[in-house]
């Protein structure tokens, strides 16, 4: 079951992609915060939506403003994202549907419902709430960093979205809200969330519906949860252990078997067991370098020298733990990273360099300055005798003779990189072709502007 992409209207003319997996009665999957078709089609999620898809036409779409669908419109409102369901259920041309919200999505659930009861068979809400469970206060303090810093907010949005996550669930959602939306969209979407109240709605859902709810869901407090329950006639309500933020994170076959017994689905399948992931196959591959390492001890002395690389190892590392790159190995004055994702590496080196310049605003006398060179390819992998992974091979060379060709504060990225990250709003500079130390043929570099305005 491969999802197929396409495009409808609403009734103000925005233009809304969805997608959809399976065949049977249509379940509309109204999005939460951020949705990307893509990029949030990833393996748990697959696995968890084809499970319900056995048996339903599962229907996915981007919200206005977000990932695939129109990325500028004009109303982002509560209204507004009532009328990109409207329009996906008007093309699914189905009498009656299955609806499915998540978080932000649930109020927009639970307005359609209640407005169209006819067209609504069943109602299933996840980790949602009839009113925002964000307080002005902590909008207040976000919204100027979500505005001007957008990669720095996203940062934040997650560490509130995802307080303990796994550091690569972290940094893929950080990448997530950034690759969906802009900044501005992030923080009028915010703002309206603030607006969110469908309380006196809650009687007119007459539909039967299944609240499921994480115990210790830090965003979503379940007593607003079990609020919906109680106002809404008739509701079942699950109240599972977790925090997890989507119904795929953590325990998901408690979700899903939830979700089957109240959709009247057969029998599950035995939740599979999730291999560990290895480095292998095609790998974005990053280096930095210090600018005049090896003149910083003589000119500064080693104490010094050292704390200037103290600072490069601290602002390198928190960049690869925010975007999900994989520490291969220090190099002496510089660090040696892979990504599963040309995005990803780019995403982090960004960071880098604005890491830096933040770094030196700070400290206007510090002589950090910092190389950054990036390819893409098939290394080989072997473990060290200390049981880390290790790369080599002709991507890994390039990718270090690139490093060596920038100068400080530059990002250069062979064709490949720029070829893979295609689409995705990242801006490059043409340098041309390239003589490199090593390699007989010239190669095509871009510099990544990285540098705002």
């Amino acid at each position: 079951m491969e999802q197929q992409v396409r495009y409808c209207t609403t009734s103000d003319g925005v233009r809304i992609a969805y997608a959809s997996v399976g065949e049977g009665r249509p379940l509309i999957v109204v999005p939460g915060w951020v949705t990307h078709l893509h990029y949030t089609w990833e393996e748990a999620a697959q696995a968890f939506w084809k499970q319900l898809a056995r048996e339903r036409r599962v229907v996915r779409y981007d919200g206005r403003g977000m990932g695939l669908s129109e990325r500028d419109p004009s109303d982002i409102s509560s209204d507004a994202r009532v009328k990109d369901l409207e329009a996906v259920i008007n093309v699914v041309g189905s009498e009656s549907v299955e609806l499915f919200g998540m978080s932000e999505g649930g109020p927009t659930a639970i307005a359609f419902a209640a407005r169209h009861p006819d067209k609504v068979q069943k109602l299933v809400l996840y980790g949602s709430y009839p009113r925002s469970p964000v307080t002005r206060e902590d909008a207040q303090a976000l919204l100027p960093l979500i505005r001007r810093q957008w990669g720095m907010g996203s940062a934040a949005l997650t560490a509130v979205f995802i307080p303990k996550g796994d550091p690569e669930q972290a940094a893929e959602f950080t990448r997530l809200q950034r690759m969906a939306m802009t900044g501005e969209v992030a923080a009028k979407t915010l703002e309206e969330i603030l607006k969110t109240d469908v309380t006196q709605l809650l009687p007119s859902v007459t539909c039967p519906a299944l609240i499921v709810h994480r115990r210790q869901d830090r965003i979503h407090p379940a007593r607003l949860a079990q609020e919906m329950a109680a106002a809404i006639p008739d509701a079942q309500f699950e109240l599972l252990e977790g925090e997890a933020f989507t119904p795929w994170m953590g325990d998901s076959h408690e979700v899903l078997g939830a979700v089957a017994r109240f959709l009247g689905l057969p029998e599950l399948d035995e939740e599979p067991e999730q291999e560990a992931a290895r480095i292998g196959g095609l790998v974005t591959i990053l280096f930095t370098d210090m600018q005049s390492s090896t003149a910083l001890a003589q000119r500064l002395g080693d104490a010094a020298a050292q704390e200037v690389r103290r600072a490069h190892n601290d602002i390198v590392r928190s960049a690869l733990s925010a975007n999900g790159g994989s520490e291969i190995k220090h190099t002496g004055d510089g660090i040696m990273a892979s990504f599963s994702t040309a995005s990803g590496a780019l995403e982090c080196a960004i960071d880098i360099q604005q890491g830096v310049a933040a770094h030196k605003e700070k400290q206007p006398d510090s002589p950090l300055g910092v190389y950054i060179g990036l390819n893409a390819g098939e290394p080989i992998s072997e473990d060290d005798p200390d049981g880390r992974v290790d790369l080599f091979g002709t991507s890994v060379d390039l990718a270090a003779r690139i490093c060596d060709h920038a100068e400080a504060g530059q990002i250069l990225a062979a064709n490949v990189v720029r070829e893979l990250a295609a689409g995705k709003q990242f801006l490059f500079s043409d340098l041309g072709e390239t003589e490199l130390r090593g390699f007989e043929d010239p190669v095509k570099l871009w510099e990544v502007r990285w540098r705002e305005g």
